[in-house]
């Protein structure tokens, strides 16, 4: 039976992906009821600029005072994009206080005190649900929470920002170089006029901690994770790719180690084999590729951003957190009793593949192979082609320990016969 009393939902933000969750518990709204149990009722936006035009939303409901809003005593539950550390986090302890359930789509925030809301959400017996925060309109917390809870998730590698992608894509494709990639991509929308978050990989960073602290049933934070941007990446790296038949993605990389006794997580550029199904994703998409015990290999595939898809993620976490509302529950908070440790690094072990300017002249590949045998890494491939005393020196090796590489490579710019490290970037997917 319908109950007739509307839940309240207050919205925190009304920008690209505001607007949209108005538009949707609008238009859906008799939906969005039958799906609940209840009616939806939009009892406050709170906003910066209260003399904006916002269509379809009733202007007596908008405010600037985003802590009275919060702090009413009669909200259901509580949307925050706004977006940021404060005063988002305020906001939403404060609206678990007054009673009322969160859904956010805050995955800076997340990544940095998740914990600390998740526990503010269980001290007053409220639900924090945020599906969007990690990309976008694609189902993966919830199926990492829940549906894979009886699962021993070993590894989480993905494609979570649509703008590197793009870019990426485009050099790949069409041959561009990096700015000229990134221009296209900000013409178009896809980047913002300060594009740093996304290219040096501080926006997938925040997702790679949300995901490996879900996966692995332990507290990961941001500043867990490695982080290296793609702003070096070049037309010579995507040439280099494509002659081991790969490509170049960035990636947020979450593994268990092989004993099951720590976990990592890192986000940097890598090529994978054209083979590998994060390969063909293309444009501003995102994808996740999960390996688990029980379950093998899952892809979760579609947009990763934008006001209308994450508006979609949120509108499903109002639905469960409505249901739970209705009936008097709460649905799964933090699980961390793995509490595995976060091992640095220089413990990663993976490929590389490694371009060097050499002297042109006999025994220069005898004496970087010995460098790469004093520290322990096997080499695979080399593939050299020299002019006019030049040469470039391509090294491809087996997997190694990215301390080890680390070494190898200080020691090679220590050769007089090596002119500079071109580029270094690791081999993933196989």
């Amino acid at each position: 039976m319908m109950r007739t009393r509307p839940l309240k939902v207050a919205l925190l933000g009304c920008g690209v992906v505001g607007s949209e969750v108005a538009r949707i518990m609008t238009t859906h709204a008799d939906d969005l009821a039958a799906r609940i149990g209840a009616p939806v009722e939009l009892a406050g936006v709170a906003v910066r600029r209260p003399d904006k035009v916002r269509e379809g939303i009733d202007p007596a409901l908008v405010t600037t005072d985003a802590t009275a809003l919060v702090k009413r005593g009669d909200l259901d539950i509580v949307v925050e994009v706004i977006g940021g550390i404060e005063p988002a986090r305020t906001l939403i302890t404060t609206a678990f206080e007054h009673g009322a359930s969160v859904v956010s789509a805050n995955k800076a925030l997340l990544a940095q005190d998740g914990a600390a809301l998740h526990a503010a959400a269980e001290e007053h017996g409220r639900d924090l649900y945020y599906e969007a925060a990690v990309a976008g309109a694609i189902p993966l917390i919830r199926p990492l929470r829940e549906s894979l809870a009886g699962d021993k998730v070993n590894r989480v590698l993905g494609i979570v920002n649509g703008t590197t992608n793009f870019i990426l894509d485009k050099m790949d494709t069409t041959g561009a170089g990096y700015q000229e990639a990134l221009d296209e991509a900000t013409a178009l929308g896809y980047a913002e006029a300060d594009p740093t978050a996304d290219v040096e990989g501080f926006d997938a960073a925040a997702k790679a901690a949300i995901l490996a602290g879900i996966a692995f049933h332990t507290r990961v934070r941001l500043d867990d994770v490695h982080r290296e941007g793609m702003t070096e990446v070049t037309a010579g790296d995507f040439a280099s790719a494509k002659e081991m038949g790969c490509t170049i993605k960035l990636l947020a990389i979450c593994e268990r180690a092989e004993d099951g006794a720590s976990v990592t997580a890192r986000v940097h550029p890598a090529m994978i084999p054209l083979s590998h199904p994060l390969a063909s994703v293309r444009g501003a998409y995102n994808a996740v590729f999960v390996e688990s015990d029980a379950s093998g290999q899952l892809m979760f595939y579609g947009p990763g951003a934008g006001g209308a898809p994450t508006a979609s993620a949120v509108l499903g976490d109002l639905v469960a957190v409505g249901r739970n509302r209705l009936g008097g529950t709460t649905g799964p908070g933090e699980s961390a009793y793995a509490a595995l440790p976060v091992s640095p690094m220089g413990e990663v072990v993976t490929r590389y593949h490694i371009s060097l300017d050499v002297a042109d002249k006999p025994g220069v590949l005898a004496q970087v192979a010995t460098v790469f045998a004093e520290h322990g890494v096997s080499i695979d491939t080399v593939r050299q082609q020299g002019k006019d005393g030049e040469a470039s020196l391509v090294v491809v090796t087996h997997r190694a320990s990215d301390a080890a590489l680390g070494g190898t490579v200080e020691a090679l710019r220590k050769l007089d016969t090596v002119r500079g490290v071109a580029s270094i970037m690791r081999v993933e997917g196989e």
